[in-house]
């Protein structure tokens, strides 16, 4: 079978609640973020899935991520990858979309992208080097990070340039499977929330 990648993003936050952008700045998970990434593991570790045994298992070094796999029970065999980062928003870090577009009317940021950051072709460098990784592993890879750089890697994985992602939102703590159809790049599952609905 063709290796998958199971995409997981980090519990809520404060600025994830607020709607700020939230890159570099390392933000601990608030308790309903806790309660969600525990409920995510709990899911993991039933069928289908069953704990995911043999996984390879790939965490952001941002707390948000690290706490959030840990407490889905995957932390022990998790390594950390800075590729797996969020977006470095550069100069609109910890601004919301309201407070962009009152100085940059008509901004987008998978158009437009962000001053004093990354741009957005080394997002989707970055992107790419994820989704590469998961193809060569002759396993599935579990990946715990964060909403804009997943939204990338899914784009990326269809072979769709990484502003696609602008279409394909993700709530936090949502479970997405990468994988196949008739041999060509597929999703199978996006921005699953039903733990949480439990």
């Amino acid at each position: 079978m063709a290796p998958r990648i199971l995409l997981a993003r980090h519990g809520q936050t404060e600025w994830s609640l607020l709607g700020k952008h939230t890159g570099r700045t390392d933000i601990p998970l608030l308790e309903e973020g806790r309660r969600g990434a525990k409920l995510l593991g709990e899911r993991l570790h039933r069928a289908p899935f069953d704990g995911l045994a043999g996984v390879e298992v790939l965490t952001s070094p941002l707390a948000r991520a690290r706490e959030t796999c840990e407490l889905a029970g995957f932390g022990e065999r998790a390594a950390t990858w800075d590729a797996l980062m969020e977006w470095d928003y550069g100069a609109y870090e910890g601004m919301t979309p309201d407070e962009i577009q009152a100085i940059r009317p008509g901004w987008l940021i998978w158009r437009d992208g962000v001053p004093d950051g990354e741009r957005l072709e080394q997002l989707s460098a970055r992107a790419d080097e994820v989704v590469d990784r998961a193809r060569s592993e002759d396993r599935d890879v579990l990946v715990f990070a964060h909403g804009h750089i997943l939204r990338a890697i899914g784009a990326r994985w269809l072979g769709l340039p990484v502003d696609f992602a602008a279409r394909i939102r993700l709530n936090p703590t949502s479970l997405s499977v990468l994988g196949w159809a008739y041999g060509d790049p597929a999703v199978e599952t996006w921005n699953d929330i039903g733990h949480l609905q439990a």
